[in-house]
């Protein structure tokens, strides 16, 4: 096997560049397998089918994400399929869990702003769940 046919192939899907802004519009994934030509039956893409960038994946946005969930479950924000509050306290203190358990495995590994990110995240969210099961 010649050097030329070792090693592998890395592309970049993420949709922001290395400083933080959003890549142009032609970078991005738009779910259509390159060639493919059928957006939609006028060929314009569909209200739905328009990309919203993502943020970045990180550990801080999935401490966010299940925070969110902890807060939607605690009924703190408006469920968005329903637009109404809604309480389920096991599934709040699942997310609360969750949290905890990711600190405990990840300790010696975050930054400290991280550190102090979760930290504070499970203070907040514990203190409301406490409040929410009075």
């Amino acid at each position: 096997m010649s050097d030329e046919e070792k090693g592998f192939v890395v592309k970049d899907k993420r949709s922001f560049d290395d400083k933080g802004e959003p890549k142009d519009e032609g970078d991005q994934i738009t779910g259509q397998q390159k060639g493919d030509k059928k957006p939609g039956k006028s060929g314009k893409k569909e209200p739905s089918e328009r990309q919203i960038p993502l943020p970045e994946a990180n550990f801080s946005s999935l401490i966010f994400s299940l925070s969110s969930s902890a807060l939607l479950n605690l009924g703190e924000i408006n469920d968005p399929a329903t637009n109404e509050k809604r309480t389920d306290l096991p599934m709040a203190k699942h997310a609360i869990d969750t949290i905890a358990m990711l600190k405990e495995k990840t300790e010696g590994n975050l930054t400290e702003e991280e550190v102090k990110f979760t930290e504070s995240i499970l203070t907040d969210l514990r203190w409301r769940y406490v409040k929410a099961a009075e």
